[in-house]
């Protein structure tokens, strides 16, 4: 090559500066982030001309000879190919991010991480987008009320990788507080996502109306449903039959073939890049190949995330730093103060006791990579000041440091203000988590019914819109154009959109018609049956207005005509053991491939498993460990290792591959790599880590492992109850059910330590550990209790 191309040498120059910055940062003990970002600053033209400056205030060289020496050095050529590496990055990036996600994961964490979650994040939206317009009055004549409100979104978004580092540094990732932060980081993935496409809505327009918001947010999840629900469906199905095809090389090709692909839809229909990686990545989540293309993407992640956060560090301009450092010290305050404290509110108003909530908020002082790409996204759309990026960056630069320090600060301050509370806000100390504990006792069967039928309507409907919707933009104008005779053309054009919608119309009508809850309900008074006709016609009618949607486009003048086509329509779509049958085999492929992998990742290496409610003031949860290779418990019995009595702590199921022993029994032995789902206090947790030497965690799995989807939750000793009078050795409860008894509440009093011959009484709480399914049924399986007598040594 006579002339190197000016792409490869700027992506030489960025590589060459980022890997010798981040190996002293690692010596140092540093973020890694942190030296993409130091990098990009050395490698930039703006480092080139501090140091320039500064030499030549300190010495005597003539001006001209320093700028002749700095001139020789090798620089950035153009800041556009640079833009390009970074754009790539923020792809792949996203993508990485969603093969760590999964939708099963959102609903695993669960409403309490949403509402801490949305707390903290609208209360930072709006407090940095008050900052930025009084910054616009009093400190920068140049800024516009758009670069507020791209402030407010950038300050509201903490540093997932920060905080791990944080957490993995400090030993902290079994600690309850750390499992509530990582879900309110997957929530804020979520957030994140929408707010970027809001975002460039507001750029679009420059001004905000309500309208337009609602119809970028229906579109966006009108879009992210039909991707998910087809790409399930497909994918997954896809990826199993082609697999003794799949090497790592082709694998990893057609993976980010996909994650491309999606990426040139996704930015078709209105879309940024990100969000269409994203969407890939989190549909081959669902797939059982997640963690092996994980493995494969990681290391184009690496350099392409690199190749980003070195940009950023590009941006950093010390005159604007200077000029603008009491803005960044005043925003600096603001992350430190406003997100420890909203992030704290937020928690608290989730149900947690005021410690974990305060530990919690002091662990999200600080913003990072989201903020950077949200930056990115302004500059790129030209909507945002040139100023905004270097003072972000140095925002998170100070914010990372101080991060371990407020981590550690956490304890001393909930100390201080713990002696300082009047004893009537002791449930304030407590939580009010107990409250919204799921209950195993009779649910609402009206409850249960509507959210099944909603969730099914929405879904159908949705993939019945955009069946109709590619059909009239894209086929049947080629059908209507090519089939002879015009009415003919629109005929053909209305059987077979009807045809592929079908399936989907008898499923919005007829599913769940037939259900236990829909018989328990039809069976209990009229009134209900009134109320159930009325929900079955609903749901008519929603298919009737569709099958209107196709066919009168296609014949306009024949309105009356097609009211009773449509009628008879769906009534043929109701009888037809045709579609019933492709209905049905339709959403048996679809589950089929959704619990291909019961999953819930570590995010970044440090996602825990699901994090259980707190049992009253004791800090009771579930968490997860492995048993490692050179651990002393292998080869031995749970009775021999006594651990309830060593360390406190409850065995509820062990994980030995494919396999799943719940609530084991005192005879069962160790092995290596097996997983111990326990139920304990952060002081448990801690002194059986410690038991167990877990030092690492084992590397991606090849093949698929049983997950555990462990819960807390409570059961009310009701008047007539089968329980009462029994002790926990004669009610068999764990043989029975599955479940394990941890706790009971009688009165005012929490009892965690409790003998065989404990005796339940009426209005007692009892606190149970186990699967979803087996809480869920926990009544039915006591209603026949047969009384056996155990050995006291069998129960831990």
């Amino acid at each position: 090559m006579a002339h190197l191309p000016d792409f490869i040498s700027d992506l030489a120059i960025i590589l060459i500066t980022a890997g010798f910055v981040t190996i002293v940062f690692k010596w140092l003990k540093q973020p890694v982030v942190l030296g993409y970002i130091v990098a990009g600053f050395i490698a930039s033209l703006h480092f080139k001309k501090f140091i320039e400056d500064l030499v030549i205030k300190v010495t005597d060289i003539p001006e001209g000879q320093v700028a002749n020496v700095f001139k020789a050095l090798p620089e950035i050529s153009d800041m556009a190919n640079v833009s390009i590496w970074a754009e790539i990055g923020v792809v792949f990036l996203l993508f990485a991010l969603g093969l760590e996600f999964s939708f099963k994961k959102l609903i695993d964490v669960g409403g309490r991480a949403s509402i801490a979650t949305l707390i903290n994040l609208g209360s930072m939206i709006i407090i940095g987008y008050l900052a930025g317009e009084l910054f616009i009055v009093n400190l920068i004549d140049d800024w516009t009320s758009m670069d507020s409100i791209y402030l407010g979104c950038m300050l509201s978004m903490s540093s997932t990788t920060i905080i791990i580092k944080a957490f993995n540094d400090m030993e902290l990732q079994k600690k309850k507080f750390a499992g509530i932060v990582f879900g309110m980081l997957i929530v804020e993935d979520i957030a994140a996502i929408v707010m970027m496409v809001l975002l460039t809505t507001f750029a679009s327009s420059q001004h905000f109306e309500s309208g337009e918001v609602a119809n970028s947010v229906v579109k966006l999840v009108f879009f992210m449903l039909i991707w998910f629900v087809v790409g399930i469906y497909m994918i997954p199905t896809m990826l199993k039959k082609l697999k003794k095809y799949l090497n790592d090389e082709t694998l990893l090709i057609v993976a980010i073939g996909l994650c491309l692909g999606m990426v040139l839809f996704a930015t078709s229909v209105g879309f940024s890049a990100a969000l269409g990686a994203f969407i890939m990545g989190s549909i081959l989540a669902e797939t059982i190949e997640s963690k092996h293309i994980e493995h494969l993407i990681e290391p184009l992640k690496n350099l392409f995330g690199a190749v980003f956060f070195v940009s950023v560090g590009m941006m950093i301009d010390p005159a604007v730093i200077g000029e603008y450092a009491v803005l960044i010290l005043i925003l600096t305050l603001v992350i430190l103060i406003g997100r420890t404290i909203f992030a704290t509110i937020g928690v608290l108003a989730s149900g947690e006791g005021l410690k974990v909530a305060m530990q919690s908020g002091f662990s999200l002082a600080q913003i990072g990579e989201f903020s950077f790409i949200i930056a990115s996204l302004g500059m790129g759309l030209g909507v945002i000041t040139e100023t905004l990026y270097p003072i972000i960056v140095a925002v998170s630069v100070i914010t990372t440091f101080t991060t371990p320090y407020c981590i550690k600060g956490a304890e001393p301050v909930y100390n201080w203000v713990e002696k300082r509370i009047p004893k009537k806000w002791d449930k304030l100390v407590e939580g009010y988590g107990m409250s919204s504990y799921n209950t195993v006792n009779k649910q609402n069967d009206w409850k249960k019914l509507l959210q099944s039928i909603l969730k099914l309507v929405a879904i159908y409907t949705t993939i019945s819109i955009a069946i109709l919707l590619v059909f009239q933009n894209f086929i049947n104008p080629y059908i209507v154009e090519y089939v002879p005779g015009s009415i003919w053309g629109n005929i053909m054009a209305a059987v077979i959109t009807l045809t592929l919608m079908a399936p989907f119309l008898r499923a919005i009508m007829m599913k769940k018609n037939r259900s236990e809850e829909f018989k328990k309900l039809w069976k209990d008074n009229r009134f209900n049956r009134g109320a159930l006709i009325s929900l079955i016609a609903f749901r008519i009618i929603i298919c009737v207005t569709l099958v209107l949607m196709v066919l009168i486009p296609l014949f306009p003048r024949l309105t009356v005509l097609m009211v009773i086509i449509s009628l008879a329509v769906v009534t043929l779509i109701v009888f037809s053991q045709g579609f019933k049958k492709q209905s049905r085999k339709i959403e048996a492929r679809f589950l089929e491939n959704l619990n291909l992998k019961q999953k819930h990742d570590e995010k970044k290496a440090a996602f825990l498993p699901t994090v259980a409610n707190d049992l009253r003031s004791k800090s009771i949860h579930i968490e997860e460990f492995e048993i490692s290779q050179s651990s002393p418990s292998i080869g031995k019995t749970l009775r021999e290792l006594n651990f309830r009595q060593k360390t406190g702590v409850n065995i509820v199921t062990i994980i030995r591959g494919s396999k799943k022993i719940n609530i084991p029994d005192g005879n069962e032995r160790l092995y290596p790599f097996d997983k111990l789902v326990v139920s304990g206090s952060d002081e448990e947790m801690q002194t059986l880590a410690q038991y167990l030497h877990d030092k690492r965690e084992q590397a991606s799995q090849m093949e698929e492992e049983a997950q555990h989807h462990i819960s807390l939750s409570q059961y009310l000793v009701e008047p007539g109850c089968p329980l009462i009078g029994k002790t926990i050795a004669n009610a068999a409860i764990r043989e029975k059910t599955e479940c394990m008894v941890i706790g009971i509440d009688r009165n005012d009093e929490s009892i965690i330590q409790f003998t065989p011959n404990f005796m339940f009484e009426e209005g007692d709480i009892i606190w149970l550990a186990g699967e979803k399914d087996k809480l869920n049924s926990f009544e039915e399986n006591i209603g026949d209790l047969i009384p056996l007598i155990l050995n006291g040594s069998n129960l831990r």
